[in-house]
């Protein structure tokens, strides 16, 4: 990476991996994936080499969202390197197949950009999520995209919280991003979901030609929602929920949560009350897949990003 004329200049992106089934039982990446591993017409570009690549094959076979552990939270140091083969869990045994054939994470050899395809129970909408914030080019993706949708919405999920940052799929590449296409059920396929994750990935790939064509990019400001806090629900000693997300926030994802509004509902009907400092925006709101991990919704702040001026080098 250099700068010159006040651009950013950064290497060509040719290498692209488009992941489906990171989570089994998410649908709309899943067939995507196999639409175009079948046939890539609609996602060649000039100057791109694409990749639709199923991660997590036995999760999807099953419909499941992993075998033995979350996938999307197996690529750490100490997974990628582990030792045992076939004693190790399935999806630690993917990682580093994963890890061998898009990285190494971390190296001059990795892939240049993975999108990781996702579905969540939550009213999300289309959501891209973003690893860093210094990650220029991305955040000139992320423009991109929420211009050449206009009118429809496309929110930026920003998480780089250091204990709230996990180890991703998509983290394996240069330019990590995940797409986060809701609500619709596990194991279920809804055809607006699928669309609106499909028209989102072509219009990335767009990108992705333009920028390895020549075209500079000038700075840029991005509208993201900064990952702030984890909320659980209320428990019991025993570790047991005694209390359903509020019908007032439910399905509110990105919408503003005051102090003093209502959060949580007891089963036996009273309200618990948002004690926080300050407004947040909570998203992942009732999310099936996050019961196991103790967690309602998690909380984010609106911020605004400054992307540099970018161009090939």
């Amino acid at each position: 990476m250099s700068s010159h004329s006040g651009a950013v200049c950064l290497d060509e992106a040719r290498r692209v991996a488009i992941f489906g089934g990171t989570h089994g039982n998410e649908m709309s990446g899943v067939t995507l994936v196999n639409l175009w591993t079948k046939n890539g017409a609609e996602i060649q570009r000039k100057r791109v080499e694409s990749k639709p690549f199923i991660t997590n094959p036995k999760a999807v076979e099953k419909c499941t969202r992993y075998v033995d552990t979350d996938l999307n939270r197996a690529f750490t140091a100490e997974n990628l390197s582990a030792t045992g083969g076939d004693d190790l869990p399935y999806e630690v045994q993917r990682a580093q197949e994963i890890n061998r054939i898009f990285g190494p994470k971390g190296s001059p050899e990795a892939y240049d950009v993975i999108f990781d395809l996702h579905n969540t129970t939550s009213n999300m909408g289309c959501t891209l999520i973003l690893e860093s914030s210094k990650d220029h080019f991305n955040l000139q993706m992320m423009n991109y995209i929420k211009k050449a949708i206009t009118p429809a919405s496309c929110l930026v999920l920003l998480n780089e919280h250091p204990l709230l940052k996990y180890s991703t799929s998509r983290s394996v590449a240069k330019h990590p991003i995940g797409l986060e296409v809701g609500p619709q059920p596990q194991g279920v396929l809804r055809s607006n979901i699928f669309e609106a994750m499909r028209v989102i990935l072509k219009l990335a790939l767009d990108f992705i030609e333009l920028f390895n064509e020549g075209m500079e990019f000038p700075p840029c400001t991005v509208e993201v929602f900064r990952v702030s806090e984890r909320v659980d629900y209320p428990r019991d000693a025993n570790g047991n929920i005694i209390a359903m997300v509020h019908p007032n926030l439910q399905d509110c994802d990105w919408e503003p949560l005051n102090p003093g509004d209502p959060m949580f509902q007891t089963f036996d009907g009273k309200t618990i009350h948002y004690q926080g400092s300050g407004t947040v925006y909570p998203t992942f709101i009732n999310e099936a897949a996050y019961y196991e991990k103790q967690q309602a919704f998690v909380t984010t702040r609106r911020e605004t990003l400054v992307a540099s001026a970018i161009r090939k080098a």
